[in-house]
């Protein structure tokens, strides 16, 4: 019965370790879609690295304006990967790990 239980245990840490990632633990806190700009700088402090990107924004074939793409990374400690936030229109809209 102990092997089955850290059989599970194993499997589930591994499948979640390989996924990209809904929120993540940064300190004391759970950054998540939808947080501003501020709030993840609050609970994270400042990004280890930065990135801005400018994106067409389209109407079928047409380009209607542009909006930018903020790309945050937080290298956290010894074996976690580095998080990769990206905020569009100052809200988070995708967190990812990277691989090592």
């Amino acid at each position: 019965m102990t092997r089955i239980v850290i059989a599970v245990l194993l499997a589930t840490v591994l499948a979640a370790s390989s996924a990209n990632a809904d929120s993540f633990r940064c300190g004391g806190k759970i950054v998540r879609a939808g947080m501003t700009m501020d709030e993840v700088r609050k609970a994270c402090g400042k990004p280890t690295t930065t990135s801005i990107e400018e994106h067409d924004v389209r109407a079928g074939n047409r380009v209607v304006g542009t909006t930018q793409i903020h790309t945050w990374r937080y290298r956290r400690s010894s074996g976690q990967r580095t998080a990769v936030l990206q905020f569009d229109g100052g809200e988070v809209k995708s967190i990812a790990m990277e691989s090592k």
